[in-house]
């Protein structure tokens, strides 16, 4: 998932700051409505993502988004982009993975360990 060219910030990415790295990007933190992250690699939210993220930037379709509570205003992964649906409850009470399979965004419930596909 990581490798040596990933950065840390240790803040929240508020409304109208933007944080863009050619590498991974680890957020600890939240990323509010109205912030943004854009990474070539892997984005990792150690809390409420509810702004624009972009992982994979360079055309990456392995990368992914991890967060604890996703609710982004936009999602993208490469070339890939959604949002979170209108009217749902939202969030859940797991880690969540965003990535690319069979050439759709999908979100679902972070397994960690070998047992993940």
């Amino acid at each position: 998932m990581m490798d040596d060219n990933t950065i840390l910030v240790q803040r929240t990415v508020r409304s109208g700051q933007s944080i863009r790295f050619d590498g991974n990007v680890v957020v600890l933190g939240d990323v509010n409505p109205g912030g943004e992250v854009v990474a070539t690699g892997n984005v990792v939210v150690m809390g409420n993502l509810r702004g624009v993220v972009h992982a994979g930037a360079g055309g990456n379709e392995k990368a992914a988004v991890y967060a604890f509570r996703m609710q982004p205003t936009q999602l993208r992964i490469a070339n890939h982009i959604t949002r979170a649906p209108d009217g749902e409850e939202p969030g859940s009470p797991v880690p969540e993975i965003a990535r690319i399979k069979d050439g759709m965004v999908i979100i679902e419930a972070f397994i960690p360990g070998p047992e993940r596909q």
